[in-house]
């Protein structure tokens, strides 16, 4: 099978990316107006203890499955195979996980409604084959159906959602456009698999292998996910959740934008370069992405702090005044997630590793499960995001130094202390302009971002950072060559 381009599937995967950034930033304004930070809140916390169902029902599935079928992407009836096995565990662990989250509604009486309307949701992890299209790099495909999908919720968003009390509705959409989304890629099974024979099919072999994938996910979710519930449980207030639920989606802008579309190209592309041995180049993509990592992520941790100020009252409108501290708390995280992003899809799963990544994620979890008790009592959101941080130093720290020198903390410093350092100077002149300047409104926050980009482009270029300045000319070079034809 001829290798798809990974130039096209990077474009395919950032341009939705910037979908799953445009689509909150338009939404976001308006749900907190008409929800308020409590009702946010009651969301976020809901959504939470669903996760832990989710993480079941999906058992590792996403990334176990992508990588097997990118290594056996030449032999058609190899990965048909693969996929049934894998999907058939994956049918048998969700019906599982929703018998017991059947148990949870009938055990619940608070929030009995909201946990009723999510059923969807569970179902559509179950149908969820989004890794074996991954794996064979069709991203065009779950990329424009997720995105016409997205779009629908929006409209049915404005359409439905228009008070307090609308809140059920909204989840109801979000259950509904999870459970069709999934559904709709199993029309192009039929094309892309050759039948496979019941008897043949070996699906226990694979629940060891997903366990070494589902370990680190719940480790992980103990910083991504355990945070709001404890917010909930240990401070009764569905206000703070509501805060650190806004700003974690603000931060989730700098993410997206970061490393997650980077990684989910770049990371099965190597598990098929580890096939074939090609160490050089995986030497090599993986120092480019770290480049792009530090460079998205400080451009971005830098810039939504510096204009966070200006930008939490006229996004959010009044009631979110905590949002603005949690951002600043949480700005380095885009950059220190990005690390651990990157040696996860770029090294350690795809060279089978992820055991050894598990002892780190879990040695991570325990540092945020403590960090959060000492914390939140106290300091209450703030306190989960202080968490959040540590913990995720100290795993991206395990990953880096444990990475057999396919990255280290030298290199690690010399790809990323220009582009920290420009990104401070950058802060420090966008943050005081925001103060300086007169203007009010949309048009501040506008001066501050053009001026931010401006600045750090500039601050790399003179500090000569190599890897900015060869995008810098390949993109005007493309320019000139346009103009010329």
């Amino acid at each position: 099978m001829a290798l798809p381009s990974i130039k096209k599937n990077f474009a395919y995967s950032m341009l939705y990316q910037m979908l799953e950034i445009i689509v909150p930033f338009i939404t976001a304004p308006y749900l907190s107006r008409v929800l308020g930070a409590d009702m946010v809140g009651v969301e976020s916390y809901t959504n939470s203890v669903q996760a832990y169902f989710l993480l079941f029902a999906a058992l590792g599935t996403q990334s176990y499955g992508a990588r097997e079928i990118s290594r056996s992407r030449d032999d058609i009836k190899q990965y048909s195979k693969l996929f049934w096995e894998i999907e058939l565990m994956s049918i048998a662990t969700s019906a599982v996980a929703l018998a017991a989250w059947l148990l949870l509604i009938g055990l619940s009486s608070t929030y009995r409604i909201f946990y009723l309307v999510m059923i969807p949701s569970i179902l559509g992890s179950m149908l969820n084959i989004t890794w074996f299209f991954n794996g064979l790099e069709k991203f065009k495909l779950t990329v424009i159906r997720n995105m016409l999908f997205r779009l629908a919720g929006v409209v049915f968003l404005f359409a439905f959602v228009r008070e307090k009390s609308d809140v059920v509705i909204h989840v109801v959409i979000l259950s509904l456009i999870n459970l069709f989304s999934s559904v709709s890629l199993w029309i192009y099974i039929p094309k892309l698999t050759v039948k496979t024979p019941f008897r043949e099919l070996k699906i226990a072999r694979h629940f060891k292998q997903t366990l070494t994938y589902f370990i680190p996910t719940i480790a992980t979710s103990v910083y991504t996910v355990l945070d709001k519930t404890l917010i909930g449980l240990i401070t009764k207030s569905n206000t703070q959740n509501g805060f650190y639920e806004q700003a974690e989606n603000v931060m989730r802008v700098a993410n997206r934008l970061s490393y997650s579309g980077i990684n989910a190209v770049v990371g099965v592309r190597i598990s098929y370069l580890f096939v074939e041995n090609k160490i050089e180049e995986i030497h090599a993509r993986i120092e480019n992405s770290m480049h792009y990592i530090f460079f998205m992520g400080m451009g971005c941790a830098c810039g939504l702090s510096a204009i966070a100020r200006k930008f939490v009252p006229l996004y959010f409108g009044p009631g979110y005044e905590g949002v603005e501290y949690l951002m600043y708390v949480l700005s380095p995280v885009s950059v220190i997630v990005g690390v651990s992003n990157c040696m996860g899809s770029h090294y350690y799963t795809p060279s089978g590793r992820r055991a050894q990544s598990s002892k780190y994620l879990i040695a991570g979890s325990c540092v945020n499960l403590v960090m959060n008790l000492c914390l939140i009592p106290y300091l209450q959101a703030i306190g989960a995001a202080i968490a959040t941080v540590i913990a995720e130093s100290t795993i991206s720290l395990l990953y880096v130094r444990n990475s057999n020198n396919y990255m280290n903390l030298k290199l690690l410093i010399q790809i990323g202390w220009k582009k920290i350092l420009s990104g401070i100077v950058m802060f420090a002149i966008v943050f005081q302009a925001g103060n300086l300047l007169k203007m009010t409104g949309i048009m501040v926050i506008l001066v501050q971002i053009c001026l931010g980009i401006g600045v750090y482009v500039l601050g790399l270029y003179c500090l000569r950072d190599y890897w900015t300045i060869q995008c810098i000319g390949k993109v005007l070079g493309r320019i000139t060559g346009k103009i010329k034809c």
